[in-house]
């Protein structure tokens, strides 16, 4: 008999899947209160570990701070600029058929991945030109 999932949990995964991004838990506790479901951080934080271990949930971390969605959304890999902290999204998986092929040969259910270049934007990177040039 499977058991029943805790409400927290739904309520958790309810909003998650309402979203078109990821949140932090701190986004999620202040949603959830917003909507009259208010749960206690440390409540939030023990159910997206366990929904994590589960496989029903991801997390991309920017800037020091995880971020949360559900696996079901679509595989999204960022171009992560470490000056300005912007984030643009990669249009396709580049390691896709590499997942595939290593939960066939190591016998490994994978519920997601993730991939993350940093490095500098265009924008940061002429700007750090600009000033190089005028302390020359």
């Amino acid at each position: 008999m499977k058991s029943k999932r805790p409400r927290s949990h739904d309520r958790i995964l309810r909003l998650l899947d309402a979203q078109t991004r990821a949140l932090s838990a701190q986004e999620i506790f202040v949603a959830l209160r917003e909507r009259q479901q208010a749960l206690g951080l440390a409540t939030i934080y023990r159910a997206l570990d366990a929904l994590k271990l589960d496989g029903q949930l991801q997390v991309r971390t920017q800037a020091g701070e995880s971020l949360y969605s559900r696996v079901t959304q679509p595989d999204r890999h960022h171009l992560t600029c470490l000056q300005c902290g912007r984030s643009v999204p990669l249009d396709r998986c580049p390691v896709r058929d590499l997942e595939q092929q290593l939960q066939q040969s190591h016998q490994f259910e994978v519920f997601y991945h993730t991939l993350e270049f940093f490095g500098r934007c265009k924008c940061c990177s002429a700007a750090a030109s600009q000033d190089c040039a005028e302390s020359s």
